[in-house]
This record gives structure tokens, C-alpha cells and sequence, in this order.
């Protein structure tokens, strides 16, 4: 059996984010924007195994949000994306992404134990509760608009997901969400519960991450208040008895001076950007979500249009990795890294950043 690297909690995890979508993170009309092509993404896998990355995370999109580019209007779907990835790796764990409401929970629960078994104990859960509210319509679905029951559906779909995978009898399941009769869960995962990943901001979301997740996703927009931050949501797992990570998500732009690095932003945040696609994603935010805290989102539109908001780590890879440092001392457990180009750009991190991790001591 293969070592899940995301159930160690040692080290600074890195991972890659939203390789599976179009554009990846950068909201851009730039030619040189990511193809999520399978090619491009088994090329990327390949590499990151190599280099001892940790994981590598998918978005679920079911509808782009338009502008020029249509920003995520080309996606993998999730679990055969990552299936075909831990097939092809020997060491780094893959995360399919699932919306509870678009997903069978018994359905969901083979799956994922089928793709464990292809990855031999590496593959891993990011659960989404639901937010995007012309997805769900896509789907002919709809969106409530308290917390409290897209949260209450997630824990019993979550619920009913981890019984299939403990239990050795078949059961039925009378619940407020799901009726079900003689259901059994046959393949299990390789070694217990995969890693669980949730992204939440709300109170309800962060009770329901604590509870059930390993790693709690959320952006590092204002370090100082990410300090505490982190420290109220450890404090609140540790009540629960659970132990559980803080997890954040970075756009990488690397190059060997700083100017040619800030050129560069500059121009994503500038003429590159596909603002028609960025101002549909930040008013989708503040409709829907509370991933983002509403009064930073206004003051951050420019980084969407560069990493889909994610704390920019921008210049010379000495600059980048004292930005991966300032992470670990805020008390992330890890980051997420998203690119322009993931294959073009990642070996120039991997050659220069990496090794300045390593000595650094939290690689």
C-alpha cells in the first residue's frame, strides 16, 4: 500500500489547484493561458510525483462564467480525472471534487473507494455543501438559500457516504435527505476514511469542516487576520477532539528578476484580464458564497483576474519561497500553487523554489 501523504500532517503541504479546468486560476485572455487538455494534466502529474508534491486538487464547474474566454467553461470531470491520474502516479495523492447535490451519495461512495483502490491507498474527498447558483439550475436543481440546510443535506450525504464505507452489512437508511433500502459499500478505500478537504467561511460551513474534514480550505488575504483566524479554527476542531489542518490556496508567478515577474502580474491585472469573466465571479461570490469575506472581496477584483484570488507569490523564487515561509509561520498547514502555464512554469519552481523550502526546514 502506498502512503497517503495528505493523512501525514508534517511538513508544509504544497499542492496544485483547478489543473483540470480552463485557464486553471488565472482569469485571462493571455494565448499562453493553461489548456486543461488530459495530455497537459497527465504531463503535470507526472512531474509533480516526481518532485514529491503533495497532492494535486480539482475544481468541480458545471457552467463558465462567460466573458471572452468563457473562464471554466472547459472542465474534467473530477473523479475520473483523478482515477486516471492515481493510475499513472506512484506518490502523490489526487482529490476529486464533489457538490453533495449533484451526487448520489452511494453512487459517490464506490466511486471514491474504486479510485482509492487504483491509487492503492492515495486518493482523497474535497466535499462542496453548494453555492453556485446557475449550476445548480444547470442541473435542474435548486440552490437553498439558508446555510443551514445546504450544510444539513452535506452531513447526511457525508454520513451515509461513511457508513458504505465502514460498515460490513447492508443497511437501509431513513433519514430527512435520503431513503434508503439493503445498500453496502463494496469496494471500501484502501486503508479507512481518505482525506477529507472543505472549503468554508460561514459559521455553519466551518462547524460542519471541523466536524467532518481534515484540512479546512480558505484564502489568505490578510495574513494578520489569518492568524487568528487559524488559531479560533484549530481551537474549535480541538474542542471536538479532531486535529485539524488549515489549508490556503497561492497563484505563482516566478521568474529570475523581480521586474520580469511584476511585468507580468501586472499585465494579468491589466490588459490580459478577461474582466467580463472576473465581475461574474466576484458577483457570484457575493451572492452566493462566504468563502471570501464581503468586505475584502471589492478590494481584491485585480487578483481574481491573476489567481482566482489566491495570495499572490510573486518575483524571484528567493521572494516566492519567503512568501511559502510567511505561510507556514502564519500557521497554514499548506498551500495549494496554481500557474499561468502549470507544465511550462512549475519546473523553474521545482529547480529554484523548492530547494529554498527544503533548507528553510519545512520541506
Amino acid at each position: 500500500m502506498a502512503k497517503n501523504m495528505m493523512k501525514d500532517k508534517t511538513g508544509f503541504k504544497l499542492g496544485t489547484f483547478s489543473s483540470n479546468c480552463s485557464s486553471g486560476m488565472t482569469v485571462t485572455k493571455s494565448p499562453d493561458r493553461w489548456a486543461n487538455s488530459w495530455e497537459n494534466n497527465l504531463k503535470l502529474g507526472k512531474m509533480l510525483d516526481e518532485a514529491g508534491i503533495d497532492f494535486m486538487l480539482p475544481i468541480a464547474r458545471w457552467v463558465g462564467y462567460g466573458g471572452e474566454t468563457d473562464f471554466h467553461g472547459g472542465v474534467l470531470e473530477t473523479v475520473t480525472w483523478a482515477t486516471a491520474l492515481l493510475a499513472s502516479t506512484k506518490n502523490i495523492s489526487v482529490f476529486a471534487t464533489l457538490h453533495t447535490a449533484a451526487n448520489n451519495p452511494v453512487v459517490s461512495a464506490k466511486q471514491l473507494a474504486t479510485m482509492d483502490q487504483v491509487g492503492n491507498g492515495r486518493a482523497g474527498l474535497n466535499i462542496v455543501a453548494g453555492w453556485n447558483k446557475p449550476e445548480y439550475e444547470a442541473l435542474g436543481l435548486s440552490l437553498p438559500d439558508d446555510h443551514e440546510t445546504r450544510y444539513g443535506y452535506a452531513q447526511e450525504w457525508f454520513d451515509v457516504v461513511q457508513k458504505l464505507w465502514t460498515s460490513e452489512e447492508y443497511f437501509d437508511w431513513d433519514g430527512k435527505y435520503f431513503n434508503l433500502k439493503h445498500v453496502a459499500g463494496d469496494p471500501k478505500p484502501v486503508d479507512g476514511r481518505p482525506p477529507i478537504l472543505n472549503a468554508a467561511g460561514s459559521e455553519i460551513g466551518r462547524a460542519f469542516a471541523t466536524d467532518n474534514a481534515d484540512y479546512l480550505f480558505t484564502p489568505a488575504i490578510d495574513l494578520s487576520r489569518s492568524v487568528d483566524e487559524i488559531k479560533e479554527l484549530k481551537e474549535l476542531a480541538k474542542t471536538k477532539g479532531r486535529d485539524v489542518g488549515v489549508l490556503t490556496f497561492s497563484h505563482v508567478i516566478c521568474r529570475e528578476t523581480e521586474e520580469e515577474a511584476t511585468a507580468l502580474r501586472d499585465r494579468l491585472m491589466g490588459d490580459l484580464a478577461d474582466w467580463d469573466a472576473v465581475d461574474n465571479l466576484v458577483n457570484l461570490q457575493f451572492a452566493h458564497a462566504q468563502s471570501f469575506p464581503h468586505d475584502l472581496l471589492a478590494q481584491i477584483k485585480d487578483l481574481f483576474a491573476m489567481g482566482h484570488g489566491g495570495f499572490p507569490l510573486v518575483g524571484t523564487p528567493r521572494q516566492v519561497a519567503d512568501g511559502i515561509i510567511k505561510l507556514h509561520e502564519t500557521g497554514f498547514a499548506g498551500t495549494t500553487l496554481s500557474f499561468v502555464d502549470y507544465v511550462e512554469e512549475f519546473p523553474y519552481f521545482r529547480d529554484n523554489v523548492l530547494p529554498l523550502l527544503a533548507e528553510a526546514g519545512i520541506r
